[in-house]
């Protein structure tokens, strides 16, 4: 009788499955310990953010990228601009090593 019912329990339980999706110059990143946000922009898709290691991956078009030692009030002020593209633009992108949250010059996060 208990193998019955474990094995009803396990026949309708439904798995959480993990996502990992795979970041432009990184590779690989499980976003469990990420809040992630879809968006309506037709440029910047889809943002998540780790808080607790100020991590940041965008979805920009169909590419992930991340971010480095970025502030939560700087993802907020994203996700709440008028246009998230502009303002990634504006405040997140850079260009080269200059950008204000560049991986390379920052420090990334091990999972």
């Amino acid at each position: 009788m208990i193998r019955l019912i474990f094995a009803f329990v396990l026949l309708f339980s439904s798995w959480a499955e993990a996502e990992t999706v795979d970041v432009k110059y990184r590779g690989p990143v499980d976003l469990k310990p990420f809040t992630c946000q879809d968006t309506t922009s037709s440029f910047v898709n889809r943002v998540c953010y780790d808080a607790a290691n100020q991590y940041m991956v965008i979805l920009l078009k169909d590419t992930y990228y991340h971010y480095c030692e970025i502030p939560k009030s700087t993802v907020d002020a994203l996700l709440s601009a008028e246009s998230h593209g502009r303002y990634y633009n504006a405040n997140i992108k850079g260009t080269g090593k200059d950008g204000p949250y560049d991986c390379r010059t920052h420090r990334v996060p091990t999972y």
